[in-house]
């Protein structure tokens, strides 16, 4: 059976963001996400700067849950470095970063 990209989503909500208690998907940080033949998930994933120390920890967590899905048998983690700004961040982040007094 193959896994749908609503599935690969819904793993991605329990990666947070090192930083605060923010999925990478609410953060904005996945660029691009599909399941292909074979049961390979490829994810596009940016991060919030060039220089972000903690690039491997989260390219690691997001192939660690991606590769928890039923179906889901080789992760492809393409880095693409869009930029990322605060629109980025979904309603949700919006609404935790402001509970936690970040503006």
């Amino acid at each position: 059976m193959s896994a749908t990209v609503a599935e690969l989503e819904a793993a991605l909500r329990d990666v947070h963001d090192p930083e605060y208690p923010i999925s990478v998907l609410d953060m904005g940080l996945i660029r691009g996400l599909r399941v292909l033949q074979g049961g390979t998930a490829q994810v596009r994933l940016t991060y919030t700067s060039m220089g972000c120390p903690c690039k491997e920890m989260i390219a690691d967590d997001v192939r660690d849950a991606l590769l928890a899905v039923d179906g889901i048998d080789r992760v492809e983690v393409e880095e693409v470095f869009e930029p990322w700004t605060h629109r980025d961040l979904s309603r949700r982040a919006r609404r935790t970063l402001h509970e936690l007094g970040v503006t």
